[in-house]
């Protein structure tokens, strides 16, 4: 596998869009002689310009040397027709357009263009390898190469083999993929394949959220970039990507994997979209866009009322309680609240008003306030429909004493930070629990391709496994709903004090 990875001298690339061009630049810098092919000549000789200048760029700015860029041009050979003679190359990936059809008749012609020892590789982001590969007379030859766009700036690949593709073709081309300085993760001819079925997690319970009327699209994503540390929120990363595409590819993995719950797509997205309601490209999607500038709506405002002393259960006490203490607010110590005193609560994976009603607290005047990040960034106050308005306003005001932006949303079992990081780690769990990748490959995938700051797993783990477990857990007892059933992966490591990014014990361990 390495040996060959080491030989491979010329690839051709075919299709001239943002992907072929930038598979060819990746190519041409890693030292490859890069053929550029393309049913239209001048669309090839425009691509081929279009990366030379890329190269004089990066030269321009340090980030190649001069005489490095003069290599790389030099290694750009523009073919023209996809079947020219292919005696010298080692390797096709095809990046035309994702349709079924073109694809198998592309490549059924390139297996009687190319000889035996040409590897074919198609960078399909949605279509199955083996359906594409059911073309060809040796299906054994084919594998899916997966890059994202920008591919020079996106260093991940997914390495998807068929069901027919040769075992030691996945491990070769890898290798080649590191040669060239990016990070495979091997993934199953599954739909969606690694890193969209692992994303499925945020953007699937971020649109629960609205329909429950929890929290606003807005509200969502200033937790998920405060709280959880993405660089994005699930609503303005819908609306960046269209509707028009982001809705039908959670249908296809939804149809895909035969109407498994936890990847169940939303009512909301598709009438969005049969309404227009895209996002950027039509200047209104969850967000409206001013000559492409998003209008986000401000932060409210907390209320100005009268200081209320605050009574905090005992086991935020410490922390939440020295917070609020430090910044002028009158904590209660005591082992319930006086008469006067708001009370909040910080329960994982319940409601405030359930965590409330087990101890007694006078509901009126209890909310609750989400644990999750240790109370270090944005607060959440979780309100329910018994909360005395006034109660409410005063908790809101001792929470922004602290200095912290707050965010109030309707109260229900975990809240909003709680149930995107619970649905993202369950999600990972079952991809490792279907051995659809490796817990590593899960990690890097989602960390490389989405741009989470940890992978499912390891983000399981730091947020502790039973919390997880737990808030899962907690959404099925109260709603009934099959899309929080924990995988089994989770609730079984959690029972045993294991990580999450481990496999554990197997069978083929004991037999040698």
């Amino acid at each position: 596998m390495r040996q060959w990875a080491e030989q491979v001298a010329a690839v051709r690339v075919i299709g001239t869009g943002v992907m072929g061009r930038g598979i060819a630049q990746l190519a041409a810098a890693g030292g490859l002689r890069v053929e550029l092919a393309d049913a239209r000549m001048d669309a090839v000789v425009q691509a081929v310009e279009q990366i030379g200048a890329m190269f004089d760029r990066l030269a321009a700015k340090g980030r190649m040397s001069p005489a490095d860029a003069a290599d790389a041009k030099t290694r750009l050979v523009p073919v023209g027709d996809p079947l020219t003679p292919l005696q010298d190359c080692d390797l096709v990936i095809e990046a035309v357009r994702e349709d079924l059809a073109v694809k198998q008749e592309l490549f059924a012609a390139l297996e009687k263009a190319a000889p035996a020892h040409t590897v074919l590789a198609t960078n399909t982001s949605s279509l199955s390898v083996t359906a594409i590969g059911a073309a060809l007379r040796d299906p054994s030859r084919l594998a899916g190469l997966h890059f994202f766009n920008p591919v020079p700036l996106m260093r991940l690949v997914e390495v998807v083999p068929g069901a027919r593709t040769a075992p030691w073709l996945q491990g070769a081309l890898a290798d080649l993929v590191r040669r060239l300085g990016h990070e495979p993760v091997l993934a199953a001819d599954t739909p969606g394949f690694l890193v969209n079925h692992a994303g499925r997690g945020l953007v699937t319970e971020a649109l629960q959220l609205l329909a429950e009327g929890v929290a606003e699209p807005v509200d969502v994503d200033r937790v998920a970039r405060d709280v959880l540390g993405l660089k994005m929120g699930p609503f303005e990363l819908m609306d960046l990507t269209g509707l028009d595409v982001s809705h039908p590819v959670l249908e296809s993995i939804w149809a895909g994997f035969y109407d498994e719950p936890r990847l169940r797509p939303s009512r909301i997205t598709r009438a969005r979209m049969e309404a227009g309601l895209l996002g950027r490209k039509t200047g209104e999607g969850f967000y409206r866009y001013a000559d492409g500038a998003q209008e986000v709506p401000p932060e409210p405002a907390a209320p100005q009322v009268e200081a209320r002393p605050v009574w905090i259960a005992e086991d935020v006490r410490e922390t939440l309680g020295a917070l609020l203490g430090t910044n002028g607010v009158q904590v209660e110590s005591g082992e319930r609240p006086s008469a006067e005193a708001v009370a909040l609560v910080a329960p994982w994976g319940r409601s405030a008003l359930d965590a409330a009603r087990d101890a007694g607290l006078p509901v009126e005047r209890t909310l609750g306030v989400d644990p999750f990040g240790g109370f270090f960034t944005r607060l959440t106050l979780a309100v329910h429909p018994g909360v005395d308005p006034a109660a409410g306003r005063a908790a809101w005001a001792a929470l922004a004493a602290s200095g912290r932006a707050v965010t109030v949303v309707r109260d229900a079992p975990g809240t909003v930070a709680q149930r995107l990081l619970a649905s993202i780690v369950n999600v990972g769990c079952e991809i490792a629990a279907q051995r659809l990748a490796s817990p590593a490959d899960i990690d890097t995938a989602v960390r490389l391709g989405l741009g989470y700051p940890r992978g499912p797993l390891e983000w399981g783990d730091q947020a502790g496994a039973g919390n997880v477990l737990g808030v899962l857990r907690g959404l099925q007892e109260a709603t009934g709903d099959p899309r929080y059933r924990p995988s089994r992966w989770l609730v079984e490591r959690a029972g045993l004090g294991l990580s999450l990014s481990e496999p554990g014990t197997s069978p083929a361990d004991l037999l040698g």
